[in-house]
């Protein structure tokens, strides 16, 4: 297929990789067109100089940026995505943003005869790199099975949540029960260190039964040692607790626990670990 791809960053510079690798032609935006012209001498696909130009000719067009705001900003207006994609082409967004926004721009693709899909992903920059993102999916189902093959180049598993905006919801609850994940495995790993345990075999063993996870398995080392340069930085975990804290006052959701750790991953921004990745729930323990 002919598709764009509009954001370079961790996240999208890679996943926009996979799909020229999966032989699809590839054009690209971003920002930065510095990023833009590496991509290209990486990958050999396109760029555009406006979002709506990228999407000229697409069939799918995918993007990933950073908020709310960014989101609105490559997709409406003159030289948005929505001007330049075709009559009954999907855009694709894997932006961790709001339900709402994804209404909203639902409600222009229609208007448009375009189709919108709202498609946050999981599995941080280490996922995007090696191709084995999850896909959380908001939208009509005929319009998923067609863009879900195509996302497969970069996703090793979507799943349609629901209408427009269930992906996002779905994004949410993975961000919370995440955060709650990373502060027990620091709380058990500052104990255990406190305790004289052999940390490496400690979660060689228990990571095999009830208390292993995909943090553990991952990051668990690495908390161990303070290293926290992996990618899903704290200020960006916090701005996607803030879109579920939105949510949740709307839903009458309880959410006090997930607040609490907020706070945390606050003082360590505070501490100047802002670029830290969110494992770093850890520091706040003395060795």
């Amino acid at each position: 297929m002919k598709v764009a791809f509009i954001g370079l960053g961790v996240m999208g510079y890679p996943m926009a990789g996979h799909l020229k690798k999966a032989g699809h032609h590839v054009c690209v935006y971003n920002r930065n067109k510095e990023k833009a012209i590496a991509w290209q001498q990486e990958f050999d696909g396109d760029i555009a100089a406006t979002p709506a130009l990228a999407a000229e000719g697409c069939d799918i067009v995918f993007s990933c940026v950073g908020n709310d705001d960014d989101v609105r900003q490559v997709a409406l207006g003159e030289e948005g995505i929505f001007a330049g994609l075709p009559k009954g082409s999907i855009f694709v967004d894997h932006t961790t943003a709001s339900a709402e926004l994804a209404i909203e721009l639902a409600a222009t693709a229609d208007k448009n005869e375009q189709y919108f899909l709202d498609a946050p992903v999981s599995g941080g920059q280490a996922g995007a790199i090696n191709g084995i993102l999850t896909v959380m999916v908001g939208g009509d189902e005929a319009v998923f099975e067609k863009a879900e093959p195509v996302m497969a180049a970069f996703a090793r598993f979507s799943q349609l949540m629901g209408k427009v905006g269930s992906g996002q919801l779905a994004k949410m609850v993975n961000q919370i029960c995440f955060v709650n994940t990373v502060q027990g495995l620091a709380e058990g790993l500052n104990f255990a260190q406190k305790a004289g345990l052999d940390t490496t075999k400690l979660l060689e063993t228990i990571g095999k039964g009830a208390a292993g996870s995909w943090q553990m398995d991952n990051r668990g080392n690495t908390m161990c040692a303070r290293e926290f340069d992996f990618g899903f930085a704290v200020d960006w975990v916090r701005k996607d607790l803030a879109i579920a804290f939105d949510a949740a006052e709307k839903l009458g959701a309880d959410l006090t626990v997930t607040k609490q750790l907020d706070g945390y991953y606050q003082e360590i921004q505070e501490s100047g670990g802002n670029r830290w990745d969110t494992s770093s729930l850890i520091s706040r323990f003395k060795r």
